[in-house]
């Protein structure tokens, strides 16, 4: 099953792009689901079409649908909510709405994600488009994993080694311990919930599956933040094979004031083509008319793809290279462009084989392979959009007293 996440700037147009190669992919013969993760959907009013929480067959091959957290929450969660709810009034705390107990932040992150893995696993269709939430938000959503996996961990921990063994049997007998302890079907389904994500980090990051698409318009701000979109996402080992610029002024454009703004496009559009490469760039055109509807969608996804097909991966780069030095020395460089422009700031912790690196607001860890677990970072620099990180020999390791 091939993946094509869209994501970009909010207001650049990213929900019209991942809906034209939805059908473009459709009208070619493959089936399609295009999905979309952002709060405040908008992927059905692009169709002109009501989709739900499930999908909805919108054309031949093509079906949409707008994940719902709520809707989720009342399917995947009810018995935490439930436990949550029955925690406050315990506490003499009443009329708390139920719908609010227990929606942890990051949620709506953790039901999209488990929804991507969901349909990878069933094989069900041919693509998934993803329309994702504005970049920071998608970007929050890659990270959920990370920044959860600790929760996971000890809540798997907790209820293995001390609340089943330990303090449910004295529950039964104690009242108020019975009021606060949850039963383990509290524990099942967040342990359901956490392990529908397993793993998606390595799907994401499967470039022969999946691949992020940048949309944005050719205005400084959203170059920018592009930028450290691209930044994050290679953090995350995630490949981005193609930029859309959606909403450019073509020449047939006249106009003392639309002239001076065709200007200012092309300027930008010099840079995303300069800043960018060698990531294949699309165009499209500001149309006359919105882009709503089944015909004008077909028109753009025309013009973006041409007579290939949206589900080539049109651009592919290494993430990481090792290499070993003349003088024993390992050396482990990571592709993180863009860290210098944006002013963000890369930082290493090193922890046995477990490398953190986090570089402004995000971080990843990196599982060292066997050859350099047992090494200690000497240094690290940022060379020509890698982050080199140089690790000392093993004699150096050994000579090294840590204090």
């Amino acid at each position: 099953m091939r993946n094509i996440v869209f994501t970009g700037k909010g207001g650049v147009g990213k929900t019209t792009i991942a809906a034209a190669t939805a059908l473009k992919a459709s009208k070619a013969g493959h089936k399609t689901l295009v999905i979309s993760t952002d709060p405040a959907h908008s992927l059905g009013d692009s169709f002109d079409i009501e989709l739900g929480a499930a999908p909805v067959k919108i054309a031949d091959n093509l079906y949409g649908q707008e994940v719902s957290v709520y809707g989720d929450l009342t399917l995947n969660w009810e018995i935490v909510r439930e436990h949550f709810a029955h925690l406050m009034e315990v506490q003499g705390i009443k009329d708390i709405y139920v719908e609010e107990m227990g929606v942890l932040p990051g949620m709506e992150e953790l039901f999209s994600l488990s929804y991507i893995k969901k349909y990878n696993e069933s094989n069900d269709y041919d693509l998934l488009v993803v329309d994702c939430a504005p970049t920071g938000e998608t970007l929050r959503l890659l990270s959920i994993p990370e920044t959860f996996g600790w929760m996971l961990k000890l809540i798997r921990n907790m209820e293995k080694y001390v609340v089943k063994p330990v303090i449910r049997p004295i529950s039964k007998r104690v009242g108020k311990l019975r009021d606060i302890v949850p039963e383990e079907e509290v524990y099942n389904q967040v342990d359901n919930l956490f392990s529908s994500v397993d793993g998606i980090i390595d799907l994401l990051s499967d470039s022969t599956k999946t691949t992020v698409r940048l949309v944005m318009n050719p205005e400084k701000m959203v170059i920018k933040e592009s930028m450290r979109a691209l930044t994050y996402l290679n953090l995350y080992g995630i490949t981005v094979d193609q930029i859309v610029i959606n909403r450019v002024f073509f020449e047939e454009v006249d106009g003392q004031y639309l002239s001076e703004w065709k200007e200012i496009q092309k300027k930008y559009i010099d840079q995303i083509e300069k800043t960018f490469s060698p990531i294949p760039i699309a165009k499209v055109p500001l149309f006359r008319k919105e882009v709503v509807g089944l015909d004008m969608l077909e028109n753009v996804g025309n013009i973006i793809y041409s007579a290939t097909s949206p589900m080539e991966i049109f651009y592919r780069e290494e993430h990481v290279d090792i290499q070993k030095k003349s003088d024993g020395h390992y050396i482990m460089k990571l592709r993180v462009p863009f860290v210098f422009d944006n002013n963000m700031e890369a930082n290493i912790v090193q922890v046995g084989e477990l490398m953190t690196i986090r570089i402004g607001n995000y971080q990843k860890g990196v599982v060292l392979p066997a050859f350099l677990a047992g090494l200690r970072v000497m240094s690290a620099n940022y060379e020509d959009k890698w982050l080199v990180v140089e690790f000392k020999t093993k004699e150096e390791t050994s000579a090294t007293v840590d204090v």
